[in-house]
């Protein structure tokens, strides 16, 4: 699932390299450069990455509150 998700996160970095948009003059909704409609579309596809990111490789250890530590972490914290 790691790889997957890696695999995931290199495709997006790719899309973002968009040097065939840069000479592109096309407009779309009659107003929006297609290279700035482009990145609001990339912008939003790095959204749900990050969603799937957050919730299939988040570290579990990190959700953990500190009344879940044992007695003898929480000591060596104040001491």
């Amino acid at each position: 699932m790691k790889w997957l998700l890696a695999a995931l996160v290199l495709v997006v970095y790719a899309l973002h390299q968009d040097s065939w948009l840069w000479a592109n003059k096309t407009l779309v909704f009659g107003m929006l450069p297609v290279g700035l409609a482009y990145h609001a579309g990339y912008c939003i596809l790095s959204a749900c990455l990050m969603a799937v990111l957050v919730k299939f490789a988040w570290p579990a250890h990190l959700e953990h509150s500190v009344a879940d530590l044992p007695e003898t972490l929480m000591e060596a914290d104040h001491a």
